[in-house]
């Protein structure tokens, strides 16, 4: 009889009492228990993926970033491109070369005659 008693109230201690819990989280006592204490290998694992996986995604964003700036430079480039481009060949005209000319002064006159080959004989 004194042995179910003694069950008894083993029992009622062993009961988990709503938001002891909480309080054995926040009075630090869970951390000395031997169940945090035994997997603490897993939270440091844990903890140190989660680091490496926000490190991984700082790093992503940094490449994305620089990957959109290149991008922007590369389109800014080839926009500057056509238009020098445009610009040449509207310059090497003949008849804007020929304006030219003109403006700058030089005496330089337009060819009235087709150019003609030059044969020369090796003997």
């Amino acid at each position: 009889m004194e042995d179910n008693t003694q069950n008894i109230k083993d029992n009622t201690k062993k009961q988990i009492i709503p938001g002891s819990f909480i309080k054995e989280l926040l009075s630090g006592s869970m951390v000395s228990e031997k169940i945090i204490l035994k997997n603490l290998g897993y939270v440091a694992l844990i903890a140190f993926l989660t680091a490496v996986y926000i490190g991984n995604r700082f790093h992503a964003e940094k490449i994305t970033r620089e990957m959109t700036r290149l991008q922007r430079e590369v389109k800014d480039l080839r926009a500057e491109s056509l238009s020098t481009s445009a610009d040449l060949m509207y310059i090497s005209k003949q008849s804007e070369v020929f304006n030219m000319v003109r403006e700058k002064g030089l005496n330089l006159e337009e060819l009235k005659t087709p150019p003609y080959k030059l044969l020369v004989d090796k003997k």
